[in-house]
């Protein structure tokens, strides 16, 4: 499946962002989506990921602070982030795979955006 993330940019600390996963190719609906970033330096990281039946999970330092969602007939996923702060600032990536559950290991997924860039300013 190819992806295609946007929605990324500039935004004081505290603000929000909604970040968006559209998808074409193959079957949508049948691929676990996730969103990944990675910051300079930093190994590429889990941020969220939701099943094709909704499942959702969260690394520990957004969960309370962002939601992952996916609308099937779209082919679309999003991340939601509110509170943002400094240390959000990274590459988000979008990602998909087959196996039935949110994988935190990016080296299971097999498709993958291009990245769209987050900055959040102090």
């Amino acid at each position: 499946v190819q992806l295609q993330a946007s929605g990324g940019g500039l935004v004081q600390a505290g603000g929000s962002l909604r970040l968006s996963c559209a998808a074409s190719g193959r079957t949508f609906g049948g691929y676990v989506m996730a969103w990944f970033r990675q910051a300079p330096g930093k190994q590429r990281e889990l941020v969220a990921g939701i099943t094709s039946s909704g499942t959702t999970k969260y690394t520990d330092s957004m969960k309370d602070r962002c939601t992952v969602s996916r609308d099937n007939g779209k082919n679309t996923m999003y991340l939601q982030m509110n509170s943002l702060k400094p240390e959000d600032t990274a590459v988000y990536y979008c990602a998909a795979q087959r196996i039935n559950r949110v994988l935190v290991s990016a080296t299971l997924y097999e498709d993958w955006g291009q990245g769209t860039h987050v900055t959040v300013s102090s």
